[in-house]
C-alpha cells in the first residue's frame, strides 16, 4: 500500500501527537519497528512544567489533525499530571493515549513502576531528554544557574536522582551524575531503553486499515 502513500498520506498514516520530551524516542521506535506510515507532530516540551495546559493544547492539535484529514491519531502522552483531563479530551475525539501516569512509568514498564513507586517517592527522575537539555530545560527555568541557594527549596524533599537511560551514552551519564552532585542527592542509573513505548506504538499502529507493522 505504500504506492498510494504520497497521494493520501493523511488517510494512510497514523499521526502521533506527542510530547516534545519524547519526540526523539518516538522517532527511534518508528525506525526500530519499521513503522513507515507513522508521522509525528509534537506539543512543546515546556508543557511538562504546565500540565494544566496540556488538555486544551491537545484538543486543538487533534482538531487541526482531523481538519488536515488524519483519520488515525494517537496521543503520545501519558496522563502527565493532567488529573484525568487528558483522558476526557481523548474520549471526546475517540483516540487513545499512552497508558500510565507519566513517561517515567512508560519507560520503566507500568507493572515494574507500580512495584517501585513507593520507594521512588523521593526520587527525581531524569531521562535522556532531560540530560541533553539540562541547562536550558532545567537549570535556567528554575533559576538555579543564578540562584543555587534555591536548590534546597526545590529539592529538599528528594533523596536521589534516578537516571532512566534510554540509550547507552557516557556523556549523558556524566550529566546525570553531575546533576545528582549539584543537588546533593544520591545517584542511581536504570537502563530502561524505550520501555513500553515500542509495544504501545506498535499496537496503536496495527489497526490503521491496510497499513501493517511489516508494511514498507
Amino acid at each position: 500500500m505504500t504506492g498510494h502513500h504520497s497521494q493520501s498520506s493523511q488517510t494512510q498514516s497514523m499521526l502521533v501527537i506527542g510530547c516534545g520530551m519524547i519526540a526523539r524516542e518516538i522517532l527511534a521506535v518508528k525506525q526500530q519497528l519499521g513503522l513507515t506510515h507513522l508521522e509525528l507532530t509534537c506539543l512543546p516540551a515546556e508543557l511538562h512544567y504546565y500540565p494544566d495546559r496540556i488538555p486544551a493544547a491537545m484538543d486543538s492539535a487533534i482538531e487541526k489533525a482531523k481538519a488536515d484529514g488524519y483519520r488515525h491519531i494517537f496521543v503520545g502522552y501519558a496522563d502527565c499530571g493532567t488529573g484525568g483531563l487528558l483522558d476526557k479530551v481523548c474520549a471526546k475525539h475517540g483516540v487513545e493515549r499512552l497508558a500510565g501516569p507519566h513517561c517515567f512509568a512508560v519507560y520503566q514498564g507500568l507493572a515494574a513502576f507500580e512495584t517501585i513507586a513507593d520507594g521512588d517517592m523521593t526520587a527525581f527522575y531524569m531521562t535522556d531528554f532531560l540530560c541533553r537539555h539540562f541547562e536550558t530545560f532545567f537549570l535556567k527555568p528554575l533559576g538555579l544557574d543564578r540562584h543555587p541557594e534555591l536548590i534546597n527549596d526545590f529539592f529538599g524533599n528528594y533523596e536521589k536522582v534516578v537516571y532512566l537511560a534510554q540509550t547507552d551514552d557516557p556523556a549523558l551519564d556524566r550529566v546525570a551524575e553531575r546533576a545528582a552532585q549539584m543537588l546533593g542527592l544520591a545517584y542511581e542509573r536504570r537502563a530502561t531503553g524505550y520501555g513500553e513505548l515500542p509495544e504501545a506504538l506498535g499496537a496503536a499502529y496495527a489497526p490503521a486499515g491496510p497499513v501493517g507493522l511489516n508494511d514498507g
